[in-house]
């Protein structure tokens, strides 16, 4: 989606992003905790450290989705992508593949190449996705991409 403007996203975002979150699980309230909480540094996941980042896709001030991430240690990898998702009605449209190259280039410039993801088994949708772009099978629960940054080139699969 050409229109969209994607930007890294701040605590005033929150609710938006809560907001699309809670479309998939939980309530918003939690998620409107949760995210503050990683913004500030506050809510670390296993092995995180703390350098982070968070890009929002807009559509005339509509949040369309979001992406986060942070560095890591966890199975080895360099950084963790910690959520994305993207409204329903914008699934399908690229806001997905440009928030995963913004994602990507953001590691790529923390010298982060090893990348995983944390993905239900029972995800096919978003396997399907994370595959189509690069990442392969760490275990039944991970998947990962050995060098992220043929992502942030645009190398990968829309």
């Amino acid at each position: 989606m050409s229109d969209l403007i994607y930007r890294r996203a701040g605590i005033g975002d929150v609710d938006a992003m809560a907001n699309i979150r809670a479309q998939v699980w939980g309530t918003e309230a939690f998620w409107e905790e949760r995210i503050s909480g990683y913004l500030r540094g506050d809510y670390h996941p296993q092995h995180a450290l703390k350098p982070r980042v968070v890009y929002l896709a807009l559509d005339d001030e509509s949040s369309k989705g979001f992406i986060a991430g942070h560095l890591t240690r966890r199975y080895g990898c360099d950084g963790e992508l910690e959520w994305l998702n993207v409204v329903p009605e914008s699934r399908g449209t690229g806001v997905s593949a440009e928030l995963l190259r913004k994602l990507a280039a953001w590691f790529a410039a923390q010298h982060a190449s090893r990348i995983c993801v944390d993905v239900d088994p029972m995800n096919e949708h978003a396997r399907t996705f994370y595959t189509r772009h690069g990442a392969s099978r760490l275990n039944d629960h991970w998947l990962v991409w050995d060098n992220i940054a043929v992502i942030a080139a645009g190398r990968s699969a829309d």
